[in-house]
């Protein structure tokens, strides 16, 4: 879909042309029987609100018999046909200077669905969407909601999806000296969004096919062709002269080798004073449980069980390409969980790679493993900061829902930031503690640590404590526990229905552009 911005007052020749429409409330006095004018009850009315029209739309809309049964309510559209022969749609948006980004967002979305397989082009008359002192936040609301809209995962299809729309023009009447600042925010914003919908693809990609190896080719396929990154792949005999026990132990049964993608991106102009962020991401292309296997119905939809390391790597390939001006490390740990006579036994003893030794109580609890090993080794480059994600538990689920991300935090300001950045992208983060107690619940008493709690609740937080001891130099963390919010947010219409999601990258985005 080819997506452009025009700054002139003349109607382009297209099939549809979208208008928005508000509600206006205003008092009216109304007598009845029993008061007089001078006693009339004040009562609330609502007209519709539409300044940006024409006068011809104005008398073209009126002249439909049925218009006079549309309130303008949130997302209620009205339709009919202009006397060029195009399809005019009025979307309703409720009453005037209430609605918000996200609204905007969904509404947007839910319209483009629902007509992108009639129209083969459209028209936006922007100025009418414009929320007050927002434009360039509203600008990247709709084209949000219309790239992350424009997605499917057909590649296995034999017939494929088929779009009829090719192309949207976003028509304003503002000043061209707008042009350059808004253009830059479509380019922006198709950027992430383009590496949310390649992160999509990886997580919805089968696990026959995205297996450690295959995945670790396909980032490092991507990652070349990106400026100023360097790529590093670790396989089994550079984790073991890691001394990486945590990972190699839940690699044990897998047909594949593990890996552990290293990316780092330098901006051009660097300096001693350039702030440097790591990224971590679990990449469990799929997940049975390992000897402490799964039921049957919970290891259906395990091929997700990477999406923390795509997560991560479209954060970072969209940072890049932004070309941000900090120092951005990646590391991506990816292998299975599988079971074959060499896979983990439940009970064993494994050493991670800061020398402190592991119980192994219940092998399913695998991904800690992997980012343990991880987050330490990404100590060794000294960011100021790392930021883990992970769909690391089922506890967080129950205990946030699947619609929110959970944050856990050794650091108050680094916590905060990446809070205010989720809230500014619209997306649901929430901290959780991590007390004395739980790390105490990780202790064993015959190794330093085990891989689960003693008793089942606070799970989410306990596995957050755990990640943590393996951290070194006070260097400031944060864990993104995205087990709920990584796949089938059919509640956001910009989102599929099933499948990947590609939320909390437009979060990571943000934070690190205000880093």
């Amino acid at each position: 879909m080819e997506l452009k911005l025009v700054f002139d007052s003349k109607l382009p020749s297209t099939e549809v042309h979208l208008y928005s429409c508000f509600q206006k409330t205003h008092d009216v006095k109304e007598a009845t029987k029993k008061t007089s004018k001078k006693e009339a009850v004040k009562k609330e009315e609502k007209s519709l609100s539409h300044a940006h029209w024409s006068k011809e739309l104005v008398e073209e809309f009126e002249f439909s018999v049925a218009s006079k049964h549309f309130k303008a309510d949130m997302g209620e559209t009205f339709s009919f046909t202009h006397l060029n022969g195009s399809t005019v749609i009025i979307l309703g948006l409720g009453e005037k200077g209430k609605i918000t980004r996200e609204q905007l967002r969904k509404q947007f979305a839910t319209l483009y669905k629902a007509i992108h397989n009639k129209y083969e082009d459209m028209t936006i008359h922007l100025d009418g969407f414009m929320l007050k002192d927002d434009a360039e936040g509203t600008l990247k609301a709709i084209t949000e909601a219309l790239h992350l809209s424009d997605y499917a995962f057909d590649r296995h299809l034999s017939a494929k999806r088929k779009t009829k729309m090719t192309a949207v023009t976003l028509l304003t009447e503002e000043k061209k000296t707008h042009q350059k600042k808004w253009d830059a925010v479509l380019a922006e914003t198709k950027t992430v969004t383009n590496s949310i919908n390649f992160a999509r693809d990886l997580v919805n990609e089968a696990p026959n096919i995205l297996n450690s190896e295959s995945y670790a080719k396909e980032i490092e396929k991507d990652a070349k062709k990106l400026k100023n990154v360097k790529v590093k792949i670790l396989g089994k005999a550079e984790m073991k002269k890691e001394k990486m026990g945590m990972f190699l132990s839940v690699n044990a049964g897998s047909a594949y080798e593990p890996q552990l993608v290293h990316l780092t991106y330098t901006p051009s102009k660097a300096t001693a004073k350039t702030k440097h962020i790591a990224l971590v991401g679990k990449g469990l292309t799929f997940d049975t449980g390992g000897y402490s296997l799964k039921p049957g119905a919970s290891m259906m939809n395990m091929k997700f069980d990477m999406a923390g390391s795509a997560t991560v790597y479209a954060a970072f390939r969209a940072a890049v390409e932004l070309q941000l001006p900090i120092k951005i490390s990646c590391f991506l740990g990816m292998t299975d969980n599988a079971v074959n006579s060499l896979a983990t036994m439940p009970d064993s003893i494994v050493t991670a790679r800061n020398g402190k030794t592991v119980e192994i109580l219940n092998t399913d609890a695998e991904g800690r493993l992997v980012l343990g090993d991880v987050v330490n080794y990404a100590c060794d480059v000294n960011p100021d900061a790392i930021i883990d994600a992970a769909t690391l538990t089922g506890a967080i689920l129950v205990a946030l829902g699947s619609e929110v991300c959970g944050l856990f935090s050794n650091n108050d300001k680094l916590a905060k930031e990446l809070l205010d950045s989720a809230k500014a992208s619209d997306e649901y983060m929430w901290q959780l503690p991590i007390i004395d107690e739980h790390k105490n619940d990780m202790k064993s008493v015959v190794a330093d640590l085990k891989n689960i709690g003693s008793v089942g609740n606070g799970g989410s937080a306990k596995g957050a404590a755990f990640i943590q001891a393996f951290l070194k130099n006070d260097i400031p963390w944060a864990h993104l526990d995205i087990a709920g919010v990584g796949d089938s947010q059919g509640h956001l219409p910009y989102c599929p229905n099933k499948g990947a999601s590609g939320l909390v990258v437009r979060s990571l985005v943000n934070y690190l552009q205000n880093v």
